[in-house]
């Protein structure tokens, strides 16, 4: 099947498996039902073949087979797939957060510039009107007030008159395009430090937020607020982890308890529990970045005040640069505010993705299973073996990595998230974390850490026959391949042969914050050559007949002058 057939078919396929979903009244997006069809092609146990072309029959099965799996509510395996494809979709790095956030800013400012640089005013009426407009311009780009508020737009015509006086849009209408806005960039910045300078100094700010105090009081609730759902997660997950040990002490509870749900929860609170400390992580840094900029600010701002005091000129060279460097100041608060507020969003929508565990596992059900055991953190379970140590004198062929030898060994980016490969594949997909103390198997380039010292010996072993243990038990669980970042051992794998699955699960449908993507190997694949891209010339081709005509809008003078140019290129040139 070519490429291009294969590639239409699956499209069909999660196409058809919308509909049938939203006929029963579910509405799912395309990603998710993307990352459903490659769930159930890779389960062993649903007897697909990769290898072999997509027929008739196997389609109906894999339709039925997504539809299925995607109606249960009551799955938390299912719920983990929905909060990874919603993280996916929903969040990225600062820096690609600051930038769209920024791209944003300069669309919806896009038609009030072009007002601006496009403008043709003469008379008197006209360069008022134009004026209005850089203005408003000015407080639509640095956020500080409405243009519509009376008090504020005087308050930034006022500033913007010192620095800019209305005789001065004569020079400004001669200046080229790409000129104009630099310069009106250039004066939103120097009017927005004149306003925060007034402002300090008890003169004005109308309309100006206090974005330091504003961050210093949200910054603290956001952290509070994700510290107590970690809380809540971790000691959700030492308590089953703790009985699914019990379980497999006495598998006579396995008939009672079904430990694959058990497993499939544990996999869930697991992955909330990753994704809180990644943006747990982002709120420190921008606490971090909040309070460097409050000092600076108080530099800075203190910095124009020894300038200016009492003096009634100063010179541009010196105030110029501080306002802006004010203004830029500003900028960065507005941003670490916007960035706090999508944390806390991003926070508040994956709680849903927990919504099984009170109907399988309530307080109840769970207590009376944890009778007689012990909960232990991830914490105290390091501790219990901290003494142990993997002895090298055991291996020859292998490499082992301890603190005191190796350098940024906390660094070391651990495969399996941290978390115990041998454990994981003797106890089908117990998740255990690793003692790094214990020592670091480094093999393949890969480095993996274990919970114990006899787990350690054992893997290292057959490191291979464990690893492709994990694997297989990711095929039946895909929400393990994230959870685990199993995606490079994943990422040759699509269903059927030539189907580019890939690209149809990296495709997104919008939501609030779907543009934005975090960077992800799985997400990255490189183009492939095609015969099919290139353009064949044909010796029947003839020039395309090119007639440009000068004049149509006209000039300076009542009458019109248009001027007929023939650009098409002569037969002997092509």
């Amino acid at each position: 099947m070519p490429p291009t057939q294969a590639e239409s078919v699956i499209k069909n396929i999660i196409r058809e498996i919308g509909q049938e979903c939203a006929a029963h009244g579910e509405i799912v997006s395309e990603t998710l039902v993307a990352f459903m069809v490659k769930a159930v092609v890779l389960d062993p146990s649903n007897g697909f073949n990769t290898d072999r072309t997509l027929m008739k029959g196997d389609v109906q099965k894999l339709v039925k087979l997504c539809v299925t799996r995607l109606l249960d509510s009551k799955n938390p395996s299912l719920d983990t797939i929905k909060m990874q494809v919603y993280f996916d979709m929903n969040y990225t790095s600062r820096e690609e957060f600051l930038e769209e956030h920024h791209r944003v800013v300069e669309s919806r400012l896009s038609s009030v510039s072009r007002e601006i640089t496009d403008s043709r005013a003469c008379v008197r009426e006209e360069l008022e009107s134009l004026y209005r407009k850089i203005v408003s311009y000015v407080l639509l780009r640095s956020g500080l007030g409405s243009p519509t508020d009376i008090k504020i737009v005087r308050e930034a015509t006022a500033a913007l008159q010192s620095v800019f006086p209305q005789a001065e849009l004569g020079t400004f209408l001669t200046l080229s395009k790409k000129d104009k806005e630099h310069q009106l960039k250039e004066l939103t910045m120097i009017v927005t430090g004149i306003r925060l300078f007034n402002r300090d100094c008890g003169k004005g700010g109308e309309g100006i937020d206090d974005l330091p105090a504003i961050l210093r009081e949200a910054i603290p609730a956001t952290t509070q607020h994700v510290d107590s759902q970690l809380e809540v997660v971790q000691d959700r997950a030492y308590r089953y982890t703790a009985i699914l040990e019990k379980v497999a002490k006495n598998p006579l509870l396995s008939r009672e308890l079904q430990p694959y749900l058990l497993k499939e929860a544990l996999y869930n609170v697991r992955q909330y529990e990753i994704f809180l400390q990644i943006i747990l992580s982002d709120i420190i840094t921008c606490a971090q970045e909040v309070e460097m900029m409050i000092k600076q600010l108080g530099a800075q701002l203190e910095q124009l005040k020894f300038t200016v005091k009492s003096k009634t000129a100063v010179p541009t060279s010196q105030v110029f640069p501080t306002f802006i460097a004010l203004s830029n100041l500003w900028t960065s608060f507005q941003d670490e505010t916007v960035l706090i507020s999508i944390l806390s969003n991003l926070t508040t929508h994956l709680e849903p993705f927990l919504g099984t565990h009170e109907l399988f596992f309530p307080e109840k059900v769970t207590q009376a299973l944890l009778d007689g055991v012990t909960v232990k953190t991830d914490v105290c379970r390091m501790k219990e073996h901290i003494e142990e140590r993997v002895n090298l004198a055991d291996f020859r062929k292998l490499e082992w990595l301890f603190p005191e030898t190796t350098a940024n060994f906390d660094k070391l980016l651990i495969q399996y998230r941290g978390f115990c490969a041998y454990t994981f594949a003797t106890t089908d997909g117990l998740l255990l974390p690793g003692n790094p103390a214990i020592g670091i198997l480094k093999y393949k380039e890969k480095y993996y850490a274990f919970n114990t010292r006899d787990a350690a010996y054992s893997f290292a072993e057959n490191p291979e026959n464990y690893i492709d243990k994990v694997r297989e038990k990711a095929k039946k669980n895909a929400e393990l391949i994230q959870l685990l970042e199993l995606h490079q051992q994943f990422e040759t794998l699509i269903p059927y042969s030539q189907a580019n699955l890939r690209r149809k699960v990296t495709h997104s449908v919008q939501t609030d914050l779907s543009h934005m993507r975090r960077e992800n190997c799985s997400q990255v694949y490189p183009s492939k050559d095609a015969s099919t891209q290139s353009m064949r010339e044909g010796s029947s081709r003839v020039p395309r007949p090119q007639i440009y005509i000068a004049g149509f809008r006209g000039g300076h003078t009542k009458t019109t002058y248009e001027v007929k140019v023939n650009l098409t290129r002569a037969i002997d040139e092509t």
